[in-house]
């Protein structure tokens, strides 16, 4: 099946484009967001700083915030070029989807994918982009390798990456991971379209798409790296999508079935 039939075959939730500034870089940065308030604020300011603009577009992908965060002069103003906005169901699984369709058909030839919760520092952006553009397919951010910082990171959250999720991940997909959770990583556009991980499915509703990638892609032969990134939690409180019992069940449960290739495309 060639990349042009499987387009077709795309399953991409409902979205709306509030703000399209247009192509201006080969790179992109995808921001899924949904109620940051502040955190969304500082983390673009932090982009701004570093000048993110100059060569990759920032592009929002909106879960469906109520709380005003993201008003258009002030995306405009820190120079973010595209504000789509999910208005199907799902959660974060589902707002990838809307943005790397909208991002491939693009032509973007990578995308960079950092959370909007301001817990990763962008300065590492540049560097995935290089990755990318030495022909790496797939990185992914880690705070335990090599110069990597994991400030404040919740015990419980700690150990469960470190002594179950990431070798877990490991072991199956043949590549060493250390750090599988978190979101900051980039793909190539080559691997995103690839039918063989087909990505654009109705199955990647939650938090699945993650964990799905980092076995699927190494076990395709896909070249994969990690680099070191510092990712810290605020003092007193433990930002995160995921609830309790139920929610951590439901990412061991997407651990295990994508370790057990469930989530691989049907032949």
């Amino acid at each position: 099946m060639s990349n042009l039939q499987a387009r077709t075959e795309w399953q991409v939730p409902a979205y709306k484009t509030s703000l399209w500034e247009g192509k201006n870089h080969p790179w992109c940065v995808v921001i899924p967001v949904i109620n940051e308030g502040e955190r969304i604020t500082s983390l673009l300011s932090r982009m701004a700083e570093i000048n993110v603009s100059s060569y990759a577009d920032i592009i929002i992908i909106d879960g469906g915030s109520q709380d005003g965060s993201l008003a258009l002069d002030k995306l405009k103003k820190y120079r973010v070029s595209g504000l789509l906005v999910k208005t199907g169901n799902g959660k974060l699984s589902a707002q990838l989807r809307c943005a790397y369709s909208f991002c491939l058909d693009q032509g973007y030839k990578g995308i960079v994918t950092i959370d909007g919760n301001d817990k990763d520092d962008p300065e590492a952006i540049p560097r995935f982009i290089s990755a990318l553009e030495k022909g790496v397919d797939f990185v992914q951010a880690s705070r335990f390798i090599s110069g990597g910082v994991a400030e404040n990171t919740p015990k419980s959250r700690h150990f469960a990456i470190r002594l179950i999720h990431a070798p877990l991940l490991s072991l199956s997909s043949g590549f060493r991971w250390t750090d599988t959770t978190q979101g900051f990583r980039a793909y190539s556009s080559k691997m995103l379209a690839d039918p063989r991980i087909a990505p654009f499915r109705d199955v990647f509703m939650s938090y699945e798409l993650l964990a799905y990638l980092s076995y699927r892609a190494p076990k395709l032969g896909y070249k994969c790296t990690e680099m070191a990134t510092v990712r810290r939690y605020p003092k007193g409180e433990v930002p995160t999508k995921i609830s309790s019992f139920r929610g951590n069940y439901a990412v061991l449960k997407t651990l295990f079935d994508a370790c057990l290739g469930k989530f691989n495309p049907k032949d």
